[in-house]
Formats: C-alpha cells, structure tokens, sequence
C-alpha cells in the first residue's frame, strides 16, 4: 500500500544556490546531505513538513523542455500571502495570487534552475479538502 509521495528529485546546477532557495526562502529545513568518499557534498534532502521531501543532487543540466512531461512542484502552505511576500522579498517574481478550479488558491515562480515551483493554499471549498473530508 502506498502510504504518500517519498520525495521529489531535482538536478541543480548549483547546490549551495537551490539550499538557500528552498530552505533559506521558502522555508524548508536540511534533513542531510549527500557526501561522496573524498567529503565533497554533492546532494542533499530537505525537509518540506510531515513525510514530504525534496531531494537535489548537484551536476549540469540543460534547459527545461517546453514539451517535458513534469509540470511543476506543488507545496501545500497555510499562508500564501505571507509566503509569496517572503518570496518576493527574496528577489524571485511570482505570478499574482489566484483560486483555481479547483477552488485552491494558487501562485507559480521558479526556482533557480528554472523548475516550475506552486504555492496552493487549499479553502474549505478546495476539491482537495472536500475529497479528504470523506476519505
């Protein structure tokens, strides 16, 4: 039985670069690294809250494809309004706050290695919180 999503895995170009974004920023801790034989850190796995994880390992990629299969990262937050006036205070642009039909509310941006990063906050008429009530 599948008990959630484990962990999400990102390429970055830059390790120290995508920590400080998504821990520095978005607020997600340093659970560990990754560190090869001669103790050079090469990936680590962030905490993203309960059994969620994000997992990086660092080497060179090439442009995000316009057609690939991966969308985005969604992360559930509890105050979207708060975290995207952290976001922009940290530099990044983020697309204007917005209810989906699925009646969450929602914002995208991206992270440093251009990967599609969503904030949803989900409302007591989100599709999302309707199905939980009842499973």
């Amino acid at each position: 039985m599948i008990k959630g999503i484990a962990h999400a895995c990102f390429i970055v170009n830059d390790l120290d670069i995508s920590i400080q974004f998504y821990c520095g920023i978005l607020g997600m801790k340093t659970a560990f690294d990754y560190v090869n034989d001669e103790g050079k850190r090469f990936g680590a796995y962030l905490h993203a809250g309960e059994r969620n994880f994000l997992e990086l390992f660092e080497r060179s990629h090439g442009n995000r494809a316009e057609n690939q299969s991966y969308q985005h990262l969604s992360l559930e937050v509890t105050d979207i309004r708060k975290m995207v006036e952290n976001i922009r205070a940290g530099g990044i642009e983020t697309s204007e706050i917005g209810r989906g039909k699925d009646r969450s509310w929602g914002v995208k941006f991206q992270d440093p290695d251009g990967n599609i990063v969503e904030l949803q906050e989900y409302t007591e008429e989100s599709k999302q919180e309707a199905w939980l009530r009842k499973s």
